[in-house]
This record gives C-alpha cells, structure tokens and sequence, in this order.
C-alpha cells in the first residue's frame, strides 16, 4: 500500500519551508510542546550515557516499577511485569494493533496515526462520530451498533481506541461516557486501547480524567509518553500498562513478540532519564504545572480569537488543541475564495497566511467539514530563552512574541471574512 507522510509532520516541513524562504508563519499545525528540557531530564540522560547494552526487550526494571508508581498515583494500581516501554507511544500503539490484531473502531475526529496504523497493520479502522464535548470517545451506544453490524457482515473487529485527553478537540470524555464505553467493550469483547498521553495536562483540577481502566480493567491498555508534559518528543520514549487478566498476560507475550523484532530495547540512556521523569520528583511536578498554565492560558486566548471571527469553538479543557469550526462561514468562503472543503481551507490558510493548519479530513471526518485543528504549543517562543519566559510569566500572553501571534491571527481571520475585493490586502502588504 501506498503510505504519504503523517499529516502532522507535512504541515511542520511545509512551514518550515516558507521560513526558509523568508515568508511570516503562523504555527499552528504541528502538535509538539514546543517548551525546554528542564535541567533535571538534561542531567538524568546524561548519567545514563554510558549504558550501551541493549538490555530487556520489555524495558529495564527500574523504568517499568517507576512507571508503575506513576499509575499507583494517578489510582490505578499497577504489576511492573505489565509494564512494556518502548520508543515512543506512537510505535508502542502500532505494535498493540498487530498484537491484537483486527479490525479497530476509533473515534471521529481522532489522532491522524490511529487510522493510518490500522491500514498499515493491514485492518480497516471503524470511524465513530463523538458525542460535542465528549472528544476521544466513540459515542458508546453507536460503538455497539456499528460493531455489531460490522461482525455481521463478517469484520473481524477486536478493539476500540479512546483519546484522553482528546487530539485534536482538546476536551475531555466524561465519566459517564467512559464507564458506558467500558460496558459496551465488555459486552462486545474489545480491547481497549485508552491513549492518554495529555493526561497531565489537564488545565482545571476540577476536570477529572476517568480511565476506562475504572471500569474495566480487565480488558484497558493505557499508553503514554515524555513528548507532551515533559516536552521530549525527540527523545522517543513510551510506556504501556497491560491488564492484569488473563486477556493482559497473553497480549503480554504477543506485544513482546512484536516488539523484539522491531525495536530490541528502548534506547537505555533514555531508559534511564524515564525513571527520573516517572518518579515525579518535586522540581518536575512544578514544571508541568507551570506548562500547564502556559498551555491553558495560550489556547484559551487562542480560542477567543476564533469565537470573536465567528468561528464555532468547543472550549478546550487539556493539551494544546482546539478544533474550531468554519461551518458558518461557508457561504463567504466559498462566493470569495472558492473554499468549499476543509483540505481547500487548510491549503488557502497556507498559501495565503503561512498559517498550518490541519483539516477535519485528516481526523477521520468528511472532507467537507470546515474544522481544523489548531495546535498552539510552538507560539511560545523559538528561543530556550523565549520558551522559559513565557513558562515564568504571569500573563504569557502580554509577551511581544506571543502578543504578535495573536494579533496576526485575528488580522488572518479578519482578512477571510472580507469581501473578495479586499480579501489578501494584509498578507500582501506584510510581504511588500
């Protein structure tokens, strides 16, 4: 099968490339944390840059009982033994859809890889619309419908993948929604695959993740990762947490079958940085509490700028997403730019605006929705320097750099809903 680049990596090159040119950019398209290593992570890798053995295939015993303790802390009571790492969560993922095997149901809209990891595993995704606020989480009761109608045509569906919290809405899936998923996966005898990466960045602490490991533990594998509350997406590492069931142990013994052939072990320096990272020393928990702020406050000032243009925006509760929606724009858009589809509003943004963009397509949706996802992690700054002022400011938003992005998207957003006679004055003008 033929396989393009990930979405989120092509609009990050693309971007890239008008840098080079010289052009003004909005980066808003690729979903990195876009914040510095804390000292701590720096000096932890580095005492472990000696170690070039390969070592177990599940990860060393210290990463795996660190990452244990840091599910015991979160009320989720977990067996080192069941704790496989790996290079980051995103081959960890791929290497459970061939473990398990089957056909997969996923949310729309979901993360660009969940779909394309399937197909690559040589299964179909079933696409399930969510539920507004509910972002990550097939809506439950058309999870069994449409697995049941799936098996009836004879489709070999094994499993469900959830988002919490969700990539690209940035909300957060209720309880209620969880625990009936949970039922729903019991009843039809899914796996369920909860990635939940973002977890700790969850702006309100009234907000509460609920895992489907709540309400079924013996059927939930849970996924995370250092890319997104630590900011470490270059140095690729992931953790699983398998059930402790029958079902968990066997999968288990398949996931470690998969995974010695692709990767051996994870890289044992950044083993070793993990074990730091997941013990949560105090001088780490503050630092993912000030990037929570600054991510909170950011796409929050980010989402006022939309819902002022007139754009449709669930208020993002975690992460670094929103997903607004151009629905009510579509007449002008279409009368002046001759935009009638998301892919052709992400492209006119980009070659117009240097604004990145993805379009609701590549999550799973039509491609005549008019949503995009919006990351908002890499305005903070493109110095180390820039990057830790605006973790320590009391109002990031107010610093130069941060108050100029804002300013050029509602000067964009402004500029699309003008007439056709003036539409492209303002990006013309700021390239003479």
């Amino acid at each position: 099968m033929s396989v393009t680049v990930s979405a989120t990596l092509a609009v990050n090159e693309a971007l890239a490339e008008k840098r080079r040119q010289g052009l003004p950019v909005l980066p808003l398209g690729f979903g990195e944390a876009g914040l510095p290593v804390h000292p701590g992570m720096r000096d932890a890798l580095a005492l472990g840059g000696d170690r070039n053995a390969y070592g177990p295939v599940a990860g060393t015993s210290e990463l795996r009982t660190a990452a244990a303790g840091y599910w015991e802390r979160r009320g989720l009571p977990t067996d080192p033994d069941l704790v496989v790492s790996g290079p980051g969560s995103k081959p960890l993922l791929y290497s459970l859809l061939l473990s398990i095997g089957g056909d997969t149901a996923i949310a729309a809209p979901s993360w660009v890889s969940y779909a394309a990891q399937a197909q690559l595993a040589g299964h179909r995704p079933l696409l399930i619309p969510t539920a507004p606020a509910q972002g990550g989480a097939p809506q439950p009761d058309l999870l069994a419908a449409t697995v049941s109608a799936a098996r009836a045509e004879g489709r070999d569906v094994r499993s469900v993948i959830v988002t919490l919290p969700d990539n690209p809405t940035g909300t957060v899936a209720s309880r209620c929604t969880m625990q009936r998923l949970a039922e729903v996966a019991r009843e039809l005898d899914l796996f369920i695959i909860s990635d939940e990466i973002y977890r700790d960045l969850v702006y309100d602490p009234g907000t509460v993740v609920h895992s489907p490991a709540e309400f079924a533990p013996e059927r939930t594998v849970i996924s995370t990762g250092l890319s997104k509350n630590l900011a470490l997406g270059g140095w690729r590492l992931g953790v699983t947490r398998l059930p402790d069931s029958e079902l968990g142990h066997r999968l288990r013994d398949d996931l470690l079958g998969v995974v010695s052939e692709i990767w051996s072990s994870p890289a044992a320096p950044i083993q070793q940085a993990a074990v730091h990272a997941f013990e949560e020393p105090a001088e780490l928990v503050d630092h993912i509490a000030r990037s929570r702020r600054l991510h909170g406050l950011v796409a929050r000032a980010v989402t006022d700028r939309f819902v002022a243009a007139g754009a449709m925006v669930v208020a993002p509760q975690a992460a670094f997403y929103l997903y607004p929606d151009f629905e009510g724009w579509r007449g002008r858009l279409a009368a002046d730019h001759d935009v009638t589809t998301g892919p052709e509003l992400a492209a006119f943004l980009l070659d117009e605006y240097g604004m990145g963009v993805l379009p609701a397509v590549e999550f799973g949706e039509s491609e005549d929705a008019l949503r995009v996802r919006v990351a908002t992690s890499l305005l903070y700054g493109e110095t180390e320097a820039q990057r830790y002022a605006a973790l320590a400011a009391d109002d990031p938003t107010a610093l130069p750099w941060i108050r100029a992005h804002l300013d050029r998207l509602s000067e964009v957003l402004a500029d699309v809903t003008v007439g056709a006679g003036q539409a492209s004055l303002l990006s013309r003008a700021r390239l003479n």
